[in-house]
């Protein structure tokens, strides 16, 4: 007699990239899984949470080297809750921000096959949390953007230069392909002295920090070898981040560092 099967999926966030920062409720549906399928940001290290006897698919995408297309994932999670029934889809930071997560859940959904969402934390605060970066604080930011660099048609994101014009703070995912055409469109709006860090592997060990002005910051990333996967802040808040203060001489002075 055949057991029968019981599609779920679940869609887990795996955070920032530090494995400490996943959720207990993402590691308590990883430890039910039968199938985990799992992105290049998220750290491998966690699926040590899920079962030995689980099947683990690498699904994952990075610029110029694409495992799967977001169609064959789609259909990979089916075929998996399908003949298996519990999935896991294990996706780097929280799978609603820029995480094509909701893309997911409305094809498995098509289908008939339950769905449940285990937030995970932003990348988008956590790694600028790490180095002490606020993205809001009293008397200097009232708000914040989260804004992808590049869009699906691999453009940059028309927000942009609407976040420029603000005094928020904003924090660009995906951007360093674009950083040349992002610091066009803040010097535009005379933002040319508004800090900026740029923070790669956010919360991993091998995290490397650089920092500098709109002026300056596209020498900090040539001088310290800075690239993908980076997240870039921009505004006031990064001045005043406890982690970067002893660096804070050197913003007026329009230098630029790096530290890892």
């Amino acid at each position: 007699m055949h057991k029968i099967v019981k599609p779920k999926v679940t869609l887990v966030g795996a955070g920032p990239g530090d494995p400490d920062l996943l959720t207990i409720k993402g590691a308590k549906a990883l430890a039910d899984a039968n199938v985990v399928l799992y992105d290049a940001l998220a750290n491998e290290e966690i699926l040590t949470y899920a079962p030995k006897k689980s099947i683990k698919i690498f699904v994952g995408k990075r610029k110029g080297s694409h495992e799967y297309s977001q169609d064959q994932i789609n259909q990979l999670i089916v075929d998996n809750a399908l003949t298996y029934g519990n999935v896991v889809r294990l996706k780097g930071g929280d799978s609603f921000i820029f995480g094509r997560g909701s893309e997911e859940i409305e094809y498995i959904e098509s289908f008939g096959i339950p769905t449940a969402v285990i937030p995970g934390i932003s990348s988008s605060i956590a790694v600028p949390a790490n180095q002490g970066i606020s993205l809001t604080k009293r008397g200097v930011s009232e708000s914040f953007w989260v804004i992808t660099g590049t869009t699906s048609d691999r453009k940059l994101s028309k927000d942009i230069a609407l976040a420029a014009q603000s005094s928020a703070t904003v924090v660009i995912l995906m951007g360093m392909s674009k950083l040349n055409q992002i610091v066009t469109f803040f010097q535009n709006e005379s933002k040319g002295e508004t800090p900026v860090a740029i923070i790669q592997n956010g919360t991993l060990p091998n995290e490397k920090v650089g920092v500098g002005t709109i002026n300056t910051i596209t020498k900090a990333v040539a001088d310290n070898d800075l690239s993908s996967p980076a997240i870039i802040v921009i505004g006031e808040v990064v001045r005043e981040s406890n982690k970067l203060k002893s660096f804070h001489q050197e913003f007026i002075s329009n230098k630029v560092y790096a530290r890892e």
